[in-house]
Formats: C-alpha cells, sequence, structure tokens
C-alpha cells in the first residue's frame, strides 16, 4: 500500500502530520479518518481500516490533531471546537490535492468531530462513527479526580488509554456545551453507526441516540465482542469489510477503463495475521477473500486454502465456458455445476523419476436441462477448451522479484 507523509496547518497555525494511505490501482474515492480521542493516526485500528480501504481503491487521510502524534502546538490549548476546525483544515488539504473525501469516519471522541465536522465538508457523502459519543460531554466522565484539578487550575494531567494527557479547562467546557442532536438531524449524508454492545468507554446507548436522530439513509451495525479500541484484528478486519462494502453504495466509485492492452490488474495478498496462515487477499477495488488452511495444518480455517483456490478457479471457469457455448448455440441448459478435487498422485510419464507426483483434478460436470446426448457430449468436450484448464495443463512461467525496500 502506497503511503505518502503530508503536513498541512491546524487551527493554530502549527503543522499537523498526515498520513495517506493511496491504492495500488485506480484511485476511486478519499476517505477522511478521525482518531480516538487518547490516540494518534497510528493507532492499530486506523492502520487495518485504512489498509483495507485503500484496497478498495479508497485513499485515506489519517492525522494527528494538535498536541497528539507527530503533530505540533499544545492538546491542553485545543477543545472540541478546535479538534472540529483541524478536521475542516484536513478536508480543505485534500482538496486542494484534488481528492476532497466523499466519505468521513470518526472513531470515539473523533466520531463526535466527524459528526460536528460534517455539515461544512461539501464534499462529504457518508459519514461513520465507531463508538463514538452522542454527548461529547460523556468523556469527562473518565477524568475521574483530575477534572476537580481542571476546574480550580485551569488545567491537569488525566491518565487515559494507559497515557498520561494534558487537558484544560477550555476542553472541557467546550465539549460539555457540544449538543450533536440538531447537526446529526441536519446531516444530509448517509450514515453508518458502527458500536460494541459490551464498550465500557461509550455506551451502547450513545449509538442508539445518534442512529436515533439521523434521517435515512442510516445504518447500524453491531460490533459483537469488540473493545472501544478495537484493538483486536478480527474486529478491525470486519469494521474494515463493512465500511469498504457500505460505502460502495453511496460514494461514486466507477473504475476508469484501463488502457488497450493493459493487463488484468493485480490480485493483492498479505499477511492478516502474523501468527497463523490467514491471507488477506484484494483483487481489483471490490472483491475480497480470506485465505487460510485447515487447523490441523496450523491455520484456523477462516478461509479456502491455496489449492482451493487454484481448484475454485478451475471449476468457475468451466462452468462459465460450458455455459457460454450453450448459450451460443440456444441449447437448453438450465443449469450447471462442477465439483473440483485435488491430488496429488505418481507421475506416469515413464521418463519421470519413480517418486515423482503430478497433480491431479478430478471434475465431475452436472448438466440440467432438456439436451441430447450428443448436445452432453459436446458440452464434456467444450469443458476441456476452458482457458483455465489450458493453463494448467500447460506449462506456466512465474516470475517473481523482490520489491525494493
Amino acid at each position: 500500500m502506497p503511503t505518502e507523509r503530508l503536513t498541512f496547518a491546524g487551527h493554530g497555525g502549527h503543522d499537523l502530520v498526515a498520513r495517506l494511505d493511496l491504492p495500488e490501482g485506480p484511485h476511486l474515492a478519499t476517505a477522511l479518518f478521525a482518531h480516538c480521542f487518547t490516540c494518534s493516526k497510528d493507532i492499530p485500528a486506523a492502520r487495518r481500516i485504512a489498509a483495507r480501504l485503500a484496497g478498495a481503491g479508497i485513499a485515506v487521510l489519517r492525522f494527528d490533531f494538535t498536541g497528539l502524534g507527530h503533530s505540533g502546538g499544545e492538546f491542553e490549548n485545543t477543545s472540541f471546537r478546535s479538534n472540529v476546525e483541524d478536521l475542516e483544515r484536513a478536508a480543505a488539504a485534500l482538496a486542494a490535492r484534488g481528492m476532497a473525501p466523499g466519505l468521513l469516519i470518526g472513531h470515539s471522541l473523533g466520531g463526535a468531530a466527524v459528526l460536528a465536522a460534517a455539515g461544512q465538508i461539501r464534499s462529504a457523502r457518508a459519514v461513520v462513527t465507531i463508538g463514538a459519543p452522542f454527548d461529547p460531554g460523556h468523556v469527562t466522565q473518565n477524568f475521574g479526580a483530575a477534572l476537580e484539578r481542571i476546574e480550580a487550575e485551569g488545567v491537569a494531567d488525566v491518565r487515559l488509554g494507559g497515557r498520561d494527557i494534558r487537558i484544560g479547562r477550555g476542553f472541557v467546557e467546550d465539549v460539555r456545551a457540544e449538543v450533536l442532536g440538531p447537526k446529526i438531524a441536519a446531516l444530509h449524508k448517509a450514515l453508518l453507526v458502527l458500536h460494541a454492545p459490551r464498550d465500557e468507554s461509550v455506551g451502547i446507548e450513545n449509538a442508539a441516540e445518534i442512529f436515533k436522530a439521523a434521517k435515512h439513509p442510516k445504518s447500524f451495525v453491531t460490533l459483537d465482542e469488540a473493545d472501544h479500541l478495537i484493538t483486536r484484528a478480527e474486529d478491525a478486519d470486519y469494521a474494515a469489510g463493512v465500511i469498504a462494502a457500505w460505502a460502495l453504495r453511496y460514494l461514486d466509485m466507477r473504475v476508469p477503463a484501463p488502457p488497450p492492452g493493459a493487463p488484468e490488474g493485480v490480485v493483492r495478498v498479505s499477511e492478516a495475521e502474523s501468527d497463523g496462515f490467514l491471507q488477506d487477499i484484494n483483487s481489483g477495488p471490490t472483491h475480497h477473500v480470506f485465505a487460510d488452511e485447515p487447523i490441523a495444518y496450523g491455520g484456523t480455517d477462516r478461509g479456502m486454502s491455496p489449492y482451493g483456490f487454484l481448484a475454485a478457479g478451475l471449476g468457475a471457469c468451466t462452468s462459465m465456458t460450458i455455459r457460454m457455448y450453450a448459450r451460443r448455440k440456444g441449447w437448453i441448459l438450465d443449469h450447471v455445476s462442477v465439483d473440483v478435487c485435488h491430488d496429488k498422485v505418481h507421475a506416469q510419464d515413464a521418463d519421470a523419476r519413480a517418486d515423482a507426483k503430478v497433480d491431479k483434478f478430478t471434475r465431475v460436470i452436472r448438466l440440467e436441462g432438456d439436451l441430447s446426448e450428443d448436445q452432453r457430449a459436446k458440452l464434456l468436450e467444450i469443458a476441456d477448451r476452458c482457458p483455465v484448464h489450458r493453463t494448467l495443463e500447460r506449462s506456466s512461467q512465474v516470475e517473481t522479484r523482490l520489491e525494493d525496500a
């Protein structure tokens, strides 16, 4: 996934540091991601969601708010409104590059900020919140005893998410004064609400209030066992997959026509988990599947094996080829199904070593319809002409190179 580092001026004139994750293929749309209150742009959930969206052709900008991560300024001098302004400035920076965001995604308090900013970002057509509070002032309940010090002394250190953050009185007053209900009702954009029922930081009732305040089109998806920070890889992957599929309905993501003679496109395979064999496979901007190994071989059995995909390619191509021929001939073929089995068998070639083995694919084809025996025999013959069959029977060449660091 190509990534660019860029900066833009925040509300106070400080440089805000951002990461722009770009699709490997055509750029079809752009998303702006607002991270959670105690986080940075580089939290695992943000990285995983950005990677999945980039795989679907959606570029994603994620940045550190003022005083957080690698961005300049002091967080203690910020407010909820200033964070909203930083979001608006991020959208303007994207627009200046010809990449105005069509999708806004906000996690936790970043979700509340996205809801507040959406009305000012005209290019946005869809909004996603993940574990967002309906009442931004809700976050102050996590300040504990430090809240009294903030009110008395104007600033105090607050322990949140395992780190100390210095928070000022202005932030507390501003976040308590923010009312999102009217802004949600006036969104005029598609809304997707993602929330975990067992979220201990922002209760599920917040999702209900956001959903109730919004007008259609709106959708709600539960994140089941996920925690507030979406720390488990499988939860982040699920959220990313839902967002990518949902966004297709509301973003103008027409794939540009390839130039004449261009190859069919890249299939990107990357590890989904480093402690097993689960692989994340993206083919073009819209197709995503998992590959895995059975539990008996050290996998988690959440996807077909590599040989399963190879057999599936042969079966699919066989069925398509038969259908295409019958359609062209006008024959009455109601349904086609193909069972494919793969095995390693001893080579029959006399020149082969005694212990040599070859791959054997066995196909069982079912043809349903008012077909004569001659027609059925012809369709069986046509099955051997499918392109994948021919590729498997011929010697193939695989060229491999290591990408430069």
